[in-house]
């Protein structure tokens, strides 16, 4: 193995906390002494031990004089847990590769100047681009204070959500199906509007087994959700939370009953205001969130600017209809010059089905003057 190996090995040990960490990133951390991994570690866990430290903690001899890799900058400040830089100067250890920096204005350039001053040698931006896209939610968050957004949704290669009589079930096959419940388990929280909830009765959770259960959040602008609906009947054990801007009392207290939070946010344009849910969110430190509602709720999403990345799940179906519901509803732009603009695309092949993937490089403009 060569030191771009063991970096590589540092990634995938890092992957190992995907959907955990939040609202820290993943990192994974390699001790390699005399070509030979004597220790390795990744972040499992937000408020337990950072990656240096647990490879520590797998350690089969002494790592003094010994190199690490890890795939992002040593925190070198007081957080849950103690720094990193302290346990790699105490190890003894002779060279760090650094894969991403850390934006953290806590952590930023520090964490490689201390083990600088303190005799080790440090090589910093190694295998940063494969690090880097270990992080963007981290990376946005930090940096932003709010969310990581990703509007997701599936639709026929005619650009069709369901048929004319309202049915969706199901567009896309089961492999596509079974990744959106993977992708789920990865972020912070799922949003969707009340429209969703009225006209298909979601749950919204992650049905993985050993997967991170995101926070489900309800955009219902006047608490309209049924209380025998799957999301309040399952509030117990799946976390809730609905925004309103206006709610009667009595309802709210019934809906809390269940077992969900109800919060009442500003409202815009007769919505609940996203970009002030967004804001309540960050708050909460929740750093990401998966859109899976309708047309209308992505159109009130790209409009409010809050959209990070789109997943479109593609079917090779075609559905047809001249009023059936396409992804992304509302008004919409009045010319092309005015479309949100999308870029970076990947493309997974999902059994049939294909998984187009876009970073969003500028919002659906309101040229509507609705803002």
């Amino acid at each position: 193995m060569n030191s771009r190996d063991y970096m590589l090995r540092a990634i995938e040990l890092a992957k190992s906390g995907r959907g955990f960490t939040a609202p820290n990133p993943m990192v994974g951390a390699v001790i390699v002494k005399d070509g030979r991994i004597i220790g390795e570690g990744y972040h499992r866990k937000c408020g337990e031990l950072h990656a240096e430290r647990n490879a520590f903690a797998s350690l089969t001899e002494s790592a003094e004089g010994a190199d690490m890799y890890v795939t992002l900058e040593p925190c070198c400040h007081y957080g849950r847990t103690p720094p990193c830089t302290e346990a790699i100067i105490e190890h003894k250890i002779s060279r760090v590769y650094i894969g991403s920096r850390d934006p953290n204005p806590l952590v930023s350039g520090k964490g490689a100047k201390i083990l600088r001053e303190n005799g080790i040698e440090v090589t910093e931006d190694f295998l940063r681009e494969e690090c880097d896209a270990l992080n963007p939610v981290f990376f946005h968050y930090i940096t932003t204070g709010t969310p990581y957004v990703v509007m997701k949704y599936a639709m026929t290669l005619d650009g069709k959500i369901a048929a004319y009589t309202g049915k969706s079930q199901w567009i896309t096959g089961k492999t596509a199906r079974e990744h959106v419940h993977a992708l789920r388990g990865t972020y912070s929280a799922v949003l969707a509007g009340i429209g969703t909830v009225l006209a298909d009765d979601p749950m919204l959770n992650c049905r993985l087994e050993n997967s991170h259960q995101p926070l489900r959040v309800i955009a219902d602008s006047s608490l309209r959700i049924p209380l025998d609906s799957k999301l309040c009947r399952s509030a117990r054990e799946y976390p809730l939370l609905i925004a309103c801007t206006a709610c009667n009392e009595q309802k709210k207290a019934a809906v809390e009953a269940t077992g969900a939070e109800v919060v009442i946010l500003p409202e815009k344009d007769g919505h609940t205001d996203l970009n002030a849910l967004m804001e309540y969110l960050a708050k909460r430190q929740i750093s990401s969130v998966l859109i899976e509602g309708g047309g209308e709720l992505n159109y009130s999403a790209l409009k409010s600017g809050i959209v990070t990345h789109v997943c479109a799940y593609i079917a090779p179906k075609l559905l047809g209809g001249r009023d059936t519901k396409s992804p992304v509803g509302g008004l919409g732009a009045d010319s092309p010059d005015n479309a949100a603009l999308l870029k970076n695309r990947t493309i997974t092949q999902l059994g049939d089905d294909i998984l187009l993937e876009y970073d969003v490089e500028r919002s659906m403009p309101d040229v509507h003057g609705n803002n």
